[in-house]
């Protein structure tokens, strides 16, 4: 479960007035699953609510590895086109492999991004799902998505952003370079990595 998504999209360079908000913005102390059952206890609604959103972990602590110590485990980026095949990157390995994996797009094409992760021990509040974009080094686009917040889960959870169009047309046919980050409102970095993708007129197939 997670609240409404949201992406905001800013010029490289550029600082907005949001921006400039949640520089100030000091998110509440994490709570654990415990604290968060205990509070509120006469509040039937509320009870049910958090029983609802915590699930599996009221039974006792949710864990998928106990050999990583990380709340939130990046599985895998799938590049998603309608009527296609997904393209997917395999987050779980040597991230420096990454860079020789690269993904050919049609030019104008709508996609989304789907992130699978896995959260175990703690519920994680205020996920993001950070991502820039460079061509020959030059930055040219920035996004950031609200994922939201998820309890800890033996299954893999998932976050797919709202659909984006590849740039199109002669001059933005070539390679490009993305810098991803999924962390949270407490600055956590749960997972950064680096990948590309190449504009071209169709398919490479």
């Amino acid at each position: 479960m997670s609240g409404e998504p949201e992406v905001a999209r800013t010029p490289e360079g550029e600082e907005t007035e949001e921006e400039e908000i949640k520089s100030s913005y000091r998110p509440p102390p994490e709570k654990t699953i415990e604290e968060i059952l205990a509070a509120d206890q006469e509040d039937e609604s509320l009870r049910k609510y958090k029983e609802a959103l915590l699930g599996q972990a009221q039974a006792g602590t949710v864990i998928v590895d106990p050999n990583d110590p990380r709340k939130v485990i990046v599985k895998k980026l799938a590049l998603c086109v309608t009527e296609r095949d997904d393209l997917e990157l395999d987050l779980s390995g040597d991230l420096t492999d990454l860079k020789k994996q690269v993904f050919v797009i049609k030019e104008g094409v709508q996609y989304r991004i789907r992130i699978d992760f896995i959260v175990q021990r703690e519920i994680v509040h205020g996920l993001k799902y950070v991502q820039k974009t460079y061509r020959m080094g030059v930055p040219v686009d920035k996004m950031t998505h609200m994922v939201g917040s998820y309890p800890p889960k033996t299954e893999i959870q998932s976050y797919t952003t709202p659909p984006e169009d590849a740039p199109s047309g002669l001059m933005a046919r070539g390679s490009y370079t993305v810098n991803s980050l999924f962390t949270d409102d407490d600055k956590n970095i749960h997972l950064q990595w680096e990948w590309s993708f190449e504009i071209k007129k169709d398919w490479k197939d």
